[in-house]
């Protein structure tokens, strides 16, 4: 069992912000692999389905997005997953739109979703998926930004960003991390920040 989180915050007035990619692209996904993410369990609303042969649970907390851990270390438990064998899909303000960033464990990098699962599971032995939003030019308020509705071109290369990190998921469970990292990883170029 392989249990696939996306992070973001509930409610519609959130829908098409930045900080929402992991709702995005695990709706992606869940519409290439035929699984409706919408039965409410462990305060989320989650999808049971299958993929590469591999039994998956697609899930989006629905606590806010700083409290995802509660949320995902429930899910842990009730479809007895280690954390090892979870993927987390979240947005990256220090990567370029469009670039995603495939990495099987390390810090938080600032991300506060990512930060309450860490400490909620109690571990950082996890794959995440990144989803680059970083903006064009250096902001005062980087909540506000990406708590802000996307614009039509961001929302172009969102589409396009969610698909690929659906397909890299279905890499990873499919043929592991290491085949989806040498396909998907960009090298960051001079001036981007990776913030792990």
């Amino acid at each position: 069992m392989r249990l696939i989180v996306g992070l973001g915050n509930p409610g519609p007035e959130y829908e098409f912000t930045p900080h929402n990619m992991g709702f995005l692209a695990v709706d992606a996904l869940g519409g290439r692999a035929g699984i409706q993410v919408r039965r409410p369990e462990s305060k989320s609303y989650v999808g049971l389905g299958t993929m590469a042969g591999n039994e998956v649970v697609l899930a989006k907390p629905q606590t806010m997005m700083n409290l995802s851990g509660t949320a995902v270390r429930m899910l842990l438990e009730r479809y007895e997953c280690k954390a090892a064998e979870m993927i987390v899909l979240s947005d990256e303000a220090a990567l370029p739109w469009g670039m995603l960033r495939i990495r099987e464990r390390g810090s938080a990098g600032g991300h506060n979703g990512l930060k309450s699962i860490i400490a909620s599971v109690g571990s950082n032995e996890f794959i995440r998926v990144r989803l680059g939003v970083k903006p064009e030019y250096p902001l005062e308020d980087m909540a506000e930004y990406v708590l802000g509705t996307m614009r039509k071109p961001e929302r172009e290369i969102a589409a396009q960003m969610t698909a690929d990190a659906a397909e890299a998921v279905e890499l990873i469970v499919a043929e592991g991390a290491g085949t989806a990292m040498a396909k998907f990883n960009r090298r960051v170029e001079s001036g981007e920040e990776d913030s792990e």
